[in-house]
């Protein structure tokens, strides 16, 4: 299955892993964002985040599972 990526368009200095997960539709509820975060399933560039207010900025990148997230 190839890898999905999302582009998520940063309106302020940067946005808490769990939102982000939940605006950029990876995640149906905020809950299940930060469950997926403590599972340990979430990684940002390439190295896996357990951290719910973990700061994400421009110019990285978040994963789960196959499905990526690009943040400009």
């Amino acid at each position: 299955m190839p890898d999905m990526e999302n582009i998520y368009v940063l309106t302020d200095e940067y946005i808490e892993l769990s939102k982000l997960l939940k605006v950029a539709g990876l995640c149906d509820t905020g809950g299940q964002a930060k469950l997926f975060i403590t599972e340990g399933i979430v990684s940002v560039d390439g190295i896996v985040e357990t951290r719910k207010k973990c700061k994400i900025r421009k110019g990285q990148v978040v994963q789960v599972d196959t499905q990526r997230i690009s943040v400009q």
